[in-house]
């Protein structure tokens, strides 16, 4: 079991709040993703759940139990953090087994336990090798298989693929959500980075200065942004987003066009304007075009064998049907 429940929660360094009161559900089995810029919260957040920063107010229940109070160690969370923190002088093997010594788990289940994480993890070929001996990617394994030992009620990952190169990047995130999926444990995992949010979580929580801005599963998200944060933050490359007379004529402050959502030509559209930088990936090609009346910027995703280059006019025409609005205060209009 691996239901959290936070009840009001807050947390201020003095006289600073920086999680204001707060609620939200985990549910058993979930993988929720923590995502928002730098300095939102969202490991904050994380630590308050493990039991590593206090809480000011309000309560934590863990399965029903409370846990605001309970020491890291008494509250079944195991935790992954960016940097390794493996003991360099012990053996993979070694490493893994040392959260089930200092618990005093006998050794013939440690061997159980360790075997059964190696395999899950594609480590039982490096269980007497040290960690200077393992690729970045190994050694975060080595590290969540130090997780997974512990049979935790829930994994809380922070950040643990920021120092990975983006290759490695992609095959973890592949193998955490494989993970997951294996051994059907709650996941709570915080990145600034909103690819990783999209692609693995089954719930997105979007934080800004403390504050949920929206909860939901992805596609919802980027389908229906709450407001111009989530809407800005959610999807890459990000929405456009035009104020002024375009947005008017929707009856809103602002509109908001997906890359993806705008139909480019070379001959006719709506919106005129000048290619200021064409960025040709293969299958598709991103122009960054700018024009009068429009955002500062607009970026279209089009495919890759539209050839314009920097100075070209390309016409801009919006779909219709996934134009978003937004009113006054950033909230979005149905």
């Amino acid at each position: 079991m691996g239901r959290i429940t936070l009840d009001k929660v807050t947390k201020a360094f003095g006289e600073v709040e920086v999680i204001p009161p707060l609620d939200l559900t985990i549910e058993d089995g979930e993988f929720v993703v923590f995502v928002g810029p730098s300095g939102c919260g969202k490991s904050t957040l994380l630590r308050l759940i493990a039991g590593l920063e206090d809480v000011t107010s309000g309560e934590i229940r863990i399965d029903s139990k409370p846990a605001t109070h309970l020491p890291p160690a008494k509250r079944g969370l195991a935790m992954v953090f960016q940097s390794y923190a493996l003991y360099p002088h012990m053996t993979v093997r070694k490493n893994i087994a040392f959260p089930m010594k200092m618990a005093g788990v006998p050794e013939d289940e440690q061997k159980r336990r360790i075997d059964a994480a190696a395999s899950a993890l594609n480590l039982t070929d490096y269980l007497e090798r040290r960690p200077g001996q393992l690729s970045g990617g190994q050694r975060q394994r080595v590290a969540i298989g130090r997780a997974i030992v512990r049979e935790p009620a829930a994994f809380l990952f922070d950040e643990p693929l920021s120092n990975l190169d983006a290759a490695l990047r992609v095959g973890m995130r592949l193998e955490i959500s494989e993970l997951h999926k294996r051994l059907e444990t709650t996941m709570i995992y915080v990145t600034h980075d909103q690819v990783e949010a999209m692609t693995m979580a089954d719930k997105i929580v979007v934080l800004q200065k403390g504050v949920i801005e929206q909860v939901g599963a992805p596609l919802e998200l980027y389908n229906a942004p709450r407001n111009k944060f989530v809407a800005g933050f959610i999807g890459s490359p990000k929405m456009n987003l035009i104020e002024g007379a375009e947005a008017t004529k929707h009856d809103a402050q602002t509109i908001g066009v997906r890359p993806e959502h705008l139909v480019a030509s070379t001959t006719e559209g709506d919106w005129k304007g000048k290619v200021v930088v064409s960025e040709h990936l293969g299958s598709d090609t991103f122009l960054h075009v700018e024009g009068t009346g429009l955002a500062e910027l607009m970026t279209v995703r089009v495919g890759g064998e539209f050839n314009v280059n920097h100075g070209d006019t390309v016409y801009l025409t919006p779909m219709a049907d996934k134009i978003h609005r937004f009113d006054a205060q950033g909230l979005r209009i149905a």
